[in-house]
């Protein structure tokens, strides 16, 4: 498994490249349920940042698919 500074690392890579190149879709993370805590404090580790990963590789995918858009 990743180590978590890889992980938020990829997060961090994998967001700004949404933010540039696809600024409509990054307007709506703000708006995905995996980015709202339920929990006033939640527990943050590696397995919930890789699970946040997968989401967010999978909402973009799911985009360029829907938008028949090229990467």
């Amino acid at each position: 498994m990743k180590n978590l500074h890889k992980i938020l690392s990829e997060i961090v890579q994998l967001t700004t490249l949404i933010e540039t190149k696809y600024p409509e879709l990054y307007r709506s993370l703000d708006e995905n349920p995996m980015t709202l805590p339920v929990n006033e404090h939640p527990h943050m580790d590696k397995v919930v940042m890789q699970e946040y990963l997968e989401s967010l590789k999978q909402l973009l995918q799911h985009y360029l698919d829907e938008h028949k858009v090229q990467s």
